[in-house]
């Protein structure tokens, strides 16, 4: 079975009151440190308002990621198409490419925040055919086509890009929320799909429904979807107990939903939590809850859950947040790179299949340090050494002594 992959999605989500620049400095750190603990994937957005999401450009803020990294792929989470010229699109995405030794993946939607398309004078019922226009031009684009088209919001002519990506076929990526919309763009293109809708306890539960969308449309436009190219958004603090994890997190966690969801997106149906306690326990200890808030072992059950409910995925992306401060976020992060990763990967099951095969075999190597010990009191000098060895520091076998010296005075007459 093809391992899965693990990646982190940076909105951001920042509460307004710090230095946007020393978070931009905090985020960078992240990517390095995430690079290090041998994440796969790192995702930025674009947002230009609401005031928690201060990233205009993710295409700038990965370039800078890239040269603090080695090995982690860098995705736009996403480029909002319908606000920019596709040509211009493509050209920054080469760069990027060409940039980070080939390691960006381009990720695209319609728009998340209706504030920016209000910003920018665009009619939202526009936005989504906006998107899939875009997509097809830049991958036109992108495989060496010349272009030539004209809409009512952008024109191309004799348009090619004098250079082309680094990697053969970079990724393609569509954001896909609860409605049909994005999973049915990304059978159309036959492209991935990262799902941000998960991160609600709703959309965890529509991952099926949403699989069967992007099927559908794959098999009317002649298309294939993976789902190894299928990536899903949980929301998670990791601590070494639950109790931790829970202190850490509670009082971050409400201000973020309290704040942000519900004070300044003002999402419809979603209420304020009442205490940090209630944020805790309504957002991971709910049945079907898509967070974990507690032990390593608490996020391996959650995404066992989530593997059997969609049915397979290819990666799993968490959200970052500032529920926690810096040093308990970044430790959050490293206790799921060391110990749920390998659980899932079935990294350590070889290792625990040979310590339990030299525990059950017992006898055997029993045998094998009984021969050494008779070697060792056939010789008179190795004898009396070992006789000066202190307690607790025995040798195996010396239980057996009496007998070997028998063995070996015998093997010596």
């Amino acid at each position: 079975m093809a391992r899965l992959k693990f990646g982190a999605f940076l909105a951001p989500h920042h509460p307004i009151g710090e230095h946007p620049m020393l978070q931009f400095r905090r985020d960078l750190d992240l990517v390095e440190h995430l690079d290090r603990l041998g994440y796969d994937e790192f995702w930025c957005g674009e947002h230009h308002s609401s005031g928690w999401e201060m990233i205009a450009s993710p295409e700038m803020f990965l370039a800078a990621a890239g040269e603090r990294s080695k090995r982690i792929m860098l995705g736009t989470g996403v480029v909002s198409l319908p606000y920019h010229h596709p040509f211009n699109v493509a050209q920054r995405m080469v760069q990027l490419d060409h940039m980070t030794g080939g390691r960006a993946i381009f990720g695209s939607g319609p728009g998340a925040l209706a504030s920016d398309a209000h910003t920018l004078g665009m009619d939202p019922m526009v936005l989504r055919d906006r998107q899939d226009e875009a997509i097809g031009v830049i991958r036109r684009l992108m495989r060496g086509e010349r272009v030539t088209a004209k809409t009512d919001w952008y024109t191309l002519q004799d348009a090619a890009l004098q250079l082309l990506p680094l990697q053969e076929d970079m990724p393609f990526v569509v954001a896909s929320q609860i409605s049909p919309s994005g999973m049915t763009l990304a059978g159309k293109h036959g492209i991935g799909i990262i799902s941000i809708g998960s991160m609600s306890d709703e959309g965890l539960q529509s991952l099926p429904q949403q699989w069967a969308f992007a099927e559908d449309a794959a098999k009317k436009h002649g298309t294939t979807v993976s789902r190894a190219n299928w990536r899903v958004l949980l929301t998670w603090h990791i601590a070494e107990t639950r109790e931790q994890a829970r202190r850490e997190a509670r009082e971050g966690l409400m201000r973020w939903h309290n704040e942000y969801n519900v004070g300044t997106l003002m999402r419809p149906g979603v209420l304020p939590f009442k205490s940090p306690d209630d944020a805790v326990d309504q957002t991971a200890f709910v049945d079907g809850a898509a967070s974990a808030i507690g032990t390593p072992d608490d996020l391996v059950n959650l995404i066992k859950n989530v593997m059997k409910l969609s049915g397979g995925v290819g990666s799993i992306i968490g959200f970052v947040h500032d529920w926690a401060n810096i040093e308990a976020t970044r430790r959050s992060w490293d206790l799921v790179a060391r110990y749920v990763v390998p659980e899932i990967n079935g990294y350590i099951d070889s290792l625990r299949k040979s310590q339990k095969f030299v525990i059950e075999n017992r006898a055997i190597f029993e045998r094998a340090g009984e021969a050494v010990m008779a070697k060792i009191l056939g010789n008179e000098k190795a004898a009396a050494a070992l006789a000066d060895t202190g307690p607790g520091r025995v040798p195996m076998a010396t239980a057996n002594a009496p007998d070997l010296q028998k063995e070996a005075a015998k093997r010596k007459a």
